[in-house]
């Protein structure tokens, strides 16, 4: 299925109105206030979000998974829901892939696709937390960390394999996201584990084009619970600095325990140009993978304060890759991933308002209550008719979920793909 500007268009032209006066309203009120509403409209118009390939289909729990109708069943119709995305929000300009998912067949036409929807190929995701058929070894006890020489070759080759496949794609980044660790006490040597896993990701680092990227994710528990191996954002800077210059640490933000203070991993990775790419979602109690900022919208606030700060001021960090990683088991994916761009836009352009020279004479003055009225005053901020306004610029939808619902767009889909279909990787 295709969209165009003039459906959108269409839809949309009770909107328009309300949105210019809204819009005209705001822009007079911040400006007032010292405020380049320009400056914002055009940092959220350039504001890309990467969509994981993996959430375009219904990702189910460990106790059940209900399709959702409609699924992409391939590669090729993964990359036209994130057009369609793309063509409502003008925010989702890449596509990430999860190898071997969603290994091209033909790699032309598949570059020619992404082309068409005007995307691009952002970080290529490997896979050592699942067998494959055919493979020799076994993942169970570990991949890049695992005692037996042979499974950690097998592992190297496997994310070399994805270099390769993301290199003919353009893309210009590697995501390790490793599942290893421990259930039970005395199964692993700490020590051991660590050590190896250092050298293989030294191994793969190796192997990167000499413009590519290493993204070392992290996480402190699940699918093993008594340890992980890269447990933490430390041991994922660690690992980094031992590998290299273009390797980084990668924030998920359902990786960290309960009430983690994220925006402070993000100042000092930044601060040491660590950080290089974010993974966004939401949670209430773990990695629940949830809606971006359906859950702690202000604890988002404040982490995108933190990255406004860290983009201006850290010119020795490289400027993040943002990317969506959520599950879908009950809402309409497409539906969720345009919430999740909606809240990222918002958290982005609220910290965009904070008059940053302001906060740091309130902190040299050790002013907490003027602190904290700068911020939560950015934060009671209404922003969606800045929002409305990048995107009416580029001729998206003002109202994207609405648009989405009007065309009927699942229902097409649907009818285009069938009912009973499960996307590929799920």
């Amino acid at each position: 299925m295709r969209l165009h500007t003039e459906h959108i268009a269409n839809v949309e032209k009770r909107n328009l109105g309300i949105q210019q006066v809204q819009f005209q309203s705001l822009a007079n009120e911040l400006s007032s206030s010292g405020v380049d509403v320009t400056s914002i409209v055009k940092k959220l118009e350039s504001f890309q979000v990467a969509i994981p390939s993996w959430a375009l289909g219904a990702g189910g729990t460990r106790f059940g998974r209900f399709s959702n109708k409609g699924e992409p069943s391939n590669l090729e119709q993964k990359m036209d829901d994130v057009g369609i995305i793309h063509k409502l929000t003008k925010t989702a300009g890449a596509i990430s892939l999860h190898i071997p998912w969603d290994v091209p067949h033909d790699y032309q036409a598949i570059k020619e696709l992404a082309k068409s929807h005007d995307i691009l190929f952002d970080a290529v995701n490997s896979n050592t937390f699942q067998d494959q058929p055919n493979s020799q070894q076994s993942y169970k006890f570990g991949s890049l960390s695992n005692i037996t020489k042979a499974v950690r070759e097998q592992a190297i080759e496997h994310n070399i394999e994805v270099i390769k496949i993301g290199n003919k794609l353009g893309s210009k980044s590697l995501t390790v996201w490793l599942a290893d660790g421990a259930n039970f006490p005395g199964q692993n040597n700490f020590q051991h584990t660590l050590q190896h896993t250092e050298d293989s990701l030294k191994q793969i680092y190796k192997a990167l084009p000499a413009d590519w990227k290493l993204f070392i994710e992290y996480k402190p528990y699940e699918p093993n619970f008594y340890s992980t191996v890269i447990q933490d954002w430390g041991t994922s800077l660690m690992l980094a600095n031992a590998c290299g210059d273009r390797a980084y640490s990668l924030v998920d933000l359902g990786h960290h325990l309960p009430n983690t203070n994220i925006e402070q991993i993000v100042s000092t990775l930044m601060l040491k140009g660590k950080l290089g790419g974010f993974h966004f979602n939401d949670s209430k109690y773990g990695d629940d993978d949830l809606t971006v900022g359906s859950i702690k919208p202000y604890a988002l606030f404040l982490i995108f304060n933190a990255l406004v700060f860290g983009m201006e001021n850290n010119p020795q960090n490289p400027y993040p890759a943002w990317m969506i990683d959520a599950s879908h088991n009950i809402k309409d994916p497409i539906e969720d991933l345009m919430q999740s761009l909606e809240a990222i836009q918002e958290a982005y352009a609220k910290a965009l308002l904070v008059d940053q020279n302001a906060l740091l004479i309130a902190q040299k003055e050790h002013d907490v209550v003027a602190c904290q009225e700068l911020l939560q005053n950015a934060y009671r901020t209404d922003v969606r008719p800045l929002l409305q306004q990048a995107r009416l610029n580029q001729g998206a939808a003002i109202k994207p979920i609405e648009v989405y619902r009007a065309l009927k767009i699942r229902e097409t889909l649907t009818k285009e793909r069938g009912e009973n279909i499960v996307a590929t990787g799920l």
